[in-house]
């Protein structure tokens, strides 16, 4: 019994000494209060965290905190949006409680954010020596409902085209030819390019990626030091930064109601979800009648999500994300427009008497024809449609001596389809009568032309539109990698690395024909001949239906690169080399249903050099300037054939940039101004040209061009709250080179302008927000030869909203916008498909309009 009392007695002291112990080990609290530097006001709602942990908090209604912690030492860190972020070291002990104020000085231009983008050691935007431009998550999220034409629009020196719809936006940058499918300006989503190989097929960067919440920033880096970076951006890199989750959770939803029938609903859930690890989760469901209205549904839904854990007690992270998507949206082409003189054009008036605003029908889908592979059902009902996603893995590691280690990896596979009406039948291209369409086509003249859905005639007056439909089928598979390895020396910050990529990429295209009256969102008409056979069957024009290309290709690219980017006390230099070396594989069938096929391979390599410098000529003027020799491998499927099994040459494409610029960064005023010149020579331009017959075939065009360019943005608080901000860009592009066409030398690149800027003003005093802006484009040509000239035009913005406070963490915002304010029927392009022999006379002219206005409602709770 004594032995039992005594393990008793034994048991309580060791209970009672590991409780002191415990107790010993309390927490420890830092407590305060965070205000305004300018006004000494309460800062409500500003973020209170550890950089090792996930602890955090946020200020409560008076601008004071409190957070406990284990006894230690701690990196704080104080952030809020708007303000410049501040950190401090604190020192925990047990049962003590520490006292920190802070105040944070307004950093209303972002100039102090660090920039992730185009460079290997930390640096702010104002310290950078490239023309830079970003938007924070505040901005993208007013603006998720557009496309990226419409967010893109806000870069001095870029023209973007939006009239297509959400996605395949046109983006020129600087002068540079192309078809404008990101071809120069890569999309990035966290530092890895979306498709890493150019020209596998003609879909742009953005059919594979949707704009959430779950988006920090958008850093929009011009110039040729991007060649350095990733896939080799040519002349820029449109890189998005995802929210990986932090100390203090985060959560929206938001939900969006628009004219013409728009339904969308948005989410983002952020925070700790264990002792180092932070979870981050995103997506929308979408559904829409328009903006176009044609009976064809825009409906889909993306989800993506990360985590994030620390290691090693802070000194490496590791980020896993992904991405799932399952959409379709609709893609409008350029229609007969009437003609209005001094370059204009209107949307025309249909048989109905109704505004036409889109040729896109739903009568059009059940629509089957033979192949020699079989019987091919239209796809147009799934328009543009992705489902698949990417797998992304992201670690970082401070390594012992001073070594960075930085390595990003991406699998990504998606189904894709880019289904399309196109702007005509390749012959006529414009509405025609019923005795005019008979009589071209060699009908009798006394052949019944009904209208499908009621079998009635079609009236004396009512007019014929003979369409395409362009089927394509383009499964992608992209693998990505990116490692290297940095040390600062002194001064130098030194970065070797590796990148590579291996992309394959289906080309399948089917092309058939139908009729339909002139209306929007025609009717199908039926065209049955005397003698009973019909020449149309429910609309589709009979034998018109063909396969036209079969092509798999190939890109495996690799690279090394040197940088270092030298930091002085007033100057900062960088220089930059790197080698890559890139193989293409093609295989084309020599004719749709022959089981013969042209294989060969290709491959190339060149070295881009970069220079860039800054001069920090006062505490508000830095000074800048870069130059580089770049490159970009020709399109796979501009490759051509001189025989059998035989490629003809694949040498890569030289680009030449320079520029010189002045940042400035005033209190309540910062700015950009900078001169270029950029150079692209030997370019293989592949454009879709209508062979005459109702077909389409791929030109490849050689060009060299020049540009020189002037780029201004700036804003300015005039008052507290309010803003008044504009970019403008002059520049003067024009060939140097036009192989087989020496008579356009000298002319304008088609579809870029040489003036183009927005000019805006806004008020926000974090309850009330207003904006107006207008993107202006001044006149553009509409081809290559010049011929066709398109009148400028601006798209005007108005957004609105107020944002009540439900609790020091929670705020509802109702917002309003208007998009196209003023309703202008500028056109973004002219027919592509007819090239040079496009005219702008006659009755009609094929040209796109941008989108007509729209309008729309959110409403976003933040919790």
């Amino acid at each position: 019994m004594n032995k039992i009392k005594l393990l008793k007695a034994l048991f309580l002291s060791l209970l009672l000494l590991s409780s002191s112990v415990i107790f010993a080990q309390g927490f420890g609290t830092v407590k305060g209060k965070i205000t305004e530097t300018e006004t000494g006001e309460a800062l409500i709602g500003a973020q209170v965290y550890t950089s090792s942990t996930t602890t955090g908090t946020v200020t409560d209604i008076d601008g004071n905190y409190s957070l406990e912690l284990m006894p230690g030492s701690y990196t704080l860190k104080i952030s809020f949006i708007g303000y410049a972020t501040k950190s401090a070291t604190v020192e925990i002990v047990s049962d003590m409680v520490v006292t920190m104020n802070f105040d944070l000085a307004s950093d209303l231009f972002g100039l102090d954010e660090v920039v992730v983008t185009a460079t290997f050691a930390e640096r702010t935007k104002f310290e950078s020596p490239l023309s830079l431009t970003s938007l924070n998550a505040t901005d993208i999220q007013r603006l998720t409902s557009n496309s990226q034409a419409d967010i893109l629009r806000v870069v001095p020196g870029i023209t973007a085209e939006g009239g297509g719809g959400e996605v395949a936006a046109n983006i020129f940058v600087r002068g540079l030819p192309s078809g404008g499918q990101y071809q120069f300006t890569p999309l990035q989503i966290d530092g890895l390019p979306v498709l890493s190989a150019f020209g596998l097929n003609s879909s742009a960067h953005d059919v594979y990626f949707r704009n959430d919440l779950g988006l920090r920033d958008l850093e929009f880096v011009r110039g040729g030091a991007s060649i350095l970076f990733g896939a080799g951006s040519v002349a820029g890199i449109i890189n998005y930064n995802s929210i990986t989750g932090s100390a203090v959770p985060e959560n929206i939803v938001q939900l969006e109601f628009a004219s013409k029938g728009r339904t969308k609903v948005d989410f983002l859930t952020s925070g700790p979800m264990g002792e180092k690890t932070f979870y981050s989760f995103s997506g929308f469901y979408r559904y829409d009648e328009g903006p176009l209205v044609s009976g064809l549904n825009t409906v889909g839904t993306q989800l993506r999500g990360s985590i994030k854990s620390l290691l090693d007690n802070g000194k490496g992270v590791i980020t896993i994300s992904g991405q799932y998507i399952n959409d379709k949206v609709q893609f409008f082409l350029p229609y007969p427009l009437t003609p209005e003189g001094d370059n204009r054009f209107s949307r025309p008036k249909g048989n109905d008497g109704e505004t036409i605003f889109t040729l896109n029908s739903s009568d059009a889908t059940s629509f089957s024809f033979d192949t020699p592979n079989g019987v091919y059902q239209s796809q147009i009902n799934n328009a543009v449609m992705t489902i698949g996603g990417f797998l992304m893995a992201n670690l970082k590691v401070n390594l012992e001596n001073g070594f960075k280690l930085a390595t990003k990896v991406k699998y990504a596979n998606y189904n894709h389809q880019f289904n399309l009406f196109l702007d005509g039948d390749g012959v006529h291209n414009v509405p025609e009568t019923q005795a005019g369409y008979l009589d071209d086509r060699g009908l009798p003249a006394n052949s019944n032309v009904t209208y499908i859905s009621t079998g009635q005639e079609l009236g004396s007056s009512d007019l014929l539109f003979q369409n395409r439909i362009l089927d394509r089928e383009r499964p992608m598979t992209d693998i990505v990698g990116d490692a290297n390895l940095s040390k600062t020396w002194g001064v130098n910050h030194v970065t070797l690395g590796v990148f590579g990529s291996y992309t394959t990429a289906r080309d399948d295209d089917w092309i058939y024909s139908y009729l339909g009256d002139f209306r929007n969102a025609p009717l199908m008409v039926g065209v049955t001949l005397p003698d009973g056979s019909e020449y149309t069957t429910g609309g589709f024009i009979n034998g018109s239906g063909a396969q036209i290309s079969n092509r798999f290709f190939t890109m495996r690219k690799g690279a090394i690169y040197l940088t270092d980017q030298v930091e002085w006390e007033r100057w900062s230099l960088d220089v930059g080399l790197r080698y890559e070396k890139a193989k293409g594989f093609i295989n084309k069938e020599t004719g749709v249903g022959s089981n013969t096929f042209n294989k060969g391979e290709v491959e190339a390599d060149d070295i881009a050099v970069t220079v860039a410098g800054l001069f920090k000529a006062s505490e508000s003027i830095n000074i800048y300037a870069n130059f580089s020799r770049g490159y970009f491998f020709p399109e796979l499927r501009s490759v051509r054939f001189s025989a059998p099994g035989v490629p003809q040459s694949y040498d890569p494409e030289t680009i030449i940039q320079a520029e010189i610029g002045a940042k400035f960064g005033y209190k309540k005023f910062a700015g950009n101004a900078a001169v270029y010149y950029v150079t692209l020579d030997n370019r293989r331009s592949v454009e879709f040209i209508n062979d005459g017959q109702g077909g389409i075939v791929e030109e490849v065009l050689v060009q060299s061009t020049e540009t020189y360019g002037l780029e201004l943005s700036g804003s300015w608080f005039f008052i507290r709250n309010f803003s008044l901000f504009g970019t403008f860009t002059a520049m003067s592009h024009q060939f140097t080179k036009f192989e087989g066409n020496d008579d356009l030398v000298g002319n304008w690149l088609r579809r870029q302008p040489q003036i183009m800027g927005m000019i805006g003003l806004q008020y926000d005093n974090r309850k009330w927000d207003v904006s107006l802006s207008d993107n202006i484009l001044g006149k553009k040509f509409a081809n290559d030869a010049n011929t066709v000239e398109l009148a400028s035009y601006g798209i005007m913005r108005f957004d609105l909203g107020y944002t009540f406070s439900m609790g020091v963490d929670q705020s509802l915002r109702l917002g309003f916008s208007i998009y196209n304010l003023i309703d202008s029927d500028g056109v973004t392009e002219g027919s592509p498909r007819q090239g040079n022999s496009q005219i702008s006379g006659g009755d009609f002219f094929v040209g796109r309009p941008i989108l007509p206005r729209r309008y729309f409602g959110r409403v976003t709770f933040n919790f």
